[in-house]
């Protein structure tokens, strides 16, 4: 696959993974935290082999565990280890495929708390042989409310086993559930909240009339773009495509409004470059690996400032560079207040409506923003958005090397041992 060197997260997970440690790691989205676990994951499967379930993964979406199971396959691919993706709004023939995984054994099970409760609920399920338990993207789990699925899965897997939590960000919660489901864990968090360095992020002030308009502009001046637009309402995601199709560009929508099956060939075809861009609600936001994405746009600022990071996370991934857009109306001022804060810094916000010919801009107001200053500049006069040089946050120093960057506790001998590293599977 052509790595040749760990991310940091994986430099910081895999060993303490390897050496059955329960683990709780935060890590900015992009920053490859689903290999940091499969890898090490994987070679416990390979070197102890059992007809059982022997690992589950929890995720929060239906395209996050297809791309896990994808990833399980190439990274395993030498490896003779099955998986099977479980996530609801399929039809029959789907659900007999995932019972028959759940109690035949595929190695790892990479599913969705909703579709894992209703094969439970009928009886059949045995996770009595598992010794992985990996919450991925938990942050997200919990704002969909999936906490009590959550817990009433742990009291089906045994008590001995290794749990691992992934999140791109730390909330209270996240740690009191990490209190409640995990053993002595250590503990890594790198870079928490702040969008990747080869971000350019640009702002706009815009009327909601005006923002369709200045898209099509700024579409123009791109060049050739791979890009994803967020809407916050489902409701505008066909209004969007449908007006951008009169403009003659290819695009297409996603949201959790779409049928299953339409939305992983919508999803497919996008990645295989069949069309530029994409117009998606925030099922897609989160976990999603989408490669050369040029551009985001945030058609609508997203309600919470975390949401953002993760939105214009879909690009610059791997230390590429991209484009991040956001349109801001009269009625953001405390959704961007709410990013400057986050990101500590005030925005650059761009108006150059009048000079296209859609009318002024609304003027953003400094009330309430994070700072007493509000620049607001005209076109011309662009420069790229800075973002954090702070890319590792740890319980020690951010300075130490990265091998330093992790808070150790003492090791728990009641752990199973996991042996060295290899690779997994295919799928049932």
């Amino acid at each position: 696959m052509n790595f040749q060197q760990p991310t940091p997260i994986q430099e910081l997970a895999i060993p303490l993974i390897l050496e059955g440690k329960d683990l709780i790691a935060c890590a900015q989205t992009g920053t490859g935290k689903t290999a940091a676990y499969l890898i090490p994951t994987l070679d416990y499967i390979t070197q102890n082999p059992q007809d059982k379930v022997s690992t589950l993964i929890i995720v929060p979406t239906r395209e996050l565990a297809t791309q896990i199971d994808a990833q399980v396959q190439g990274l395993g691919y030498f490896c003779n280890a099955t998986s099977i993706a479980i996530y609801g709004g399929t039809k029959g023939p789907e659900w007999d495929q995932q019972r028959k995984a759940l109690t035949e054994g595929a190695d790892i099970i990479i599913a969705t708390p909703g579709r894992l409760m209703a094969h439970m609920q009928l009886g059949y399920v045995n996770f009595d042989h598992l010794q992985h338990l990996i919450l991925d993207e938990a942050d997200r789990m919990l704002d969909m409310g999936f906490l009590s699925d959550i817990l009433s899965i742990l009291k089906s897997v045994p008590n001995k086993r290794q749990t691992l939590m992934f999140s791109a960000t730390m909330p209270s919660k996240i740690s009191d559930l990490a209190k409640r489901i995990l053993n002595e864990p250590e503990e890594i968090r790198l870079s928490v909240s702040k969008p990747a360095e080869g971000i350019d992020q640009q702002f706009y002030m815009a009327t909601e009339h005006q923002k369709l308009p200045l898209l099509i502009h700024l579409l123009k001046e791109a060049n050739n773009p791979s890009l994803v637009l967020f809407t916050s309402r489902r409701s505008s995601v066909d209004t969007i495509v449908r007006a951008l199709r009169r403009k003659g560009f290819k695009a297409e929508g996603i949201s959790s409004d779409s049928e299953q099956s339409e939305r992983e060939v919508v999803l497919r075809d996008f990645k295989n470059r069949q069309f530029p861009i994409l117009v998606a609600t925030d099922v897609l936001s989160r976990g999603i690996d989408i490669d050369n994405l040029s551009h985001v746009v945030n058609y609508d600022v997203p309600r919470d400032p975390e949401d953002y990071v993760h939105r214009i996370g879909r690009t610059a991934r791997a230390e590429s560079k991209g484009t991040a857009i956001t349109f801001i109306t009269e009625t953001d001022q405390r959704g961007i207040s709410g990013i400057e804060r986050l990101l500590e810094r005030t925005l650059d916000k761009q108006t150059i409506t009048e000079e296209l010919g859609l009318g002024p801009a609304p003027v953003f107001s400094a009330r309430g923003s994070s700072s007493n200053r509000t620049n607001q500049r005209k076109p011309g006069n662009r420069s790229k958005s800075g973002t954090s040089h702070k890319t590792v946050e740890a319980s020690d120093s951010a300075s130490k090397p990265a091998g330093e960057n992790k808070r150790r506790r003492k090791p728990n001998n009641n752990k199973p041992n996991n042996p060295s590293v290899k690779q997994n599977s295919t799928t049932e």
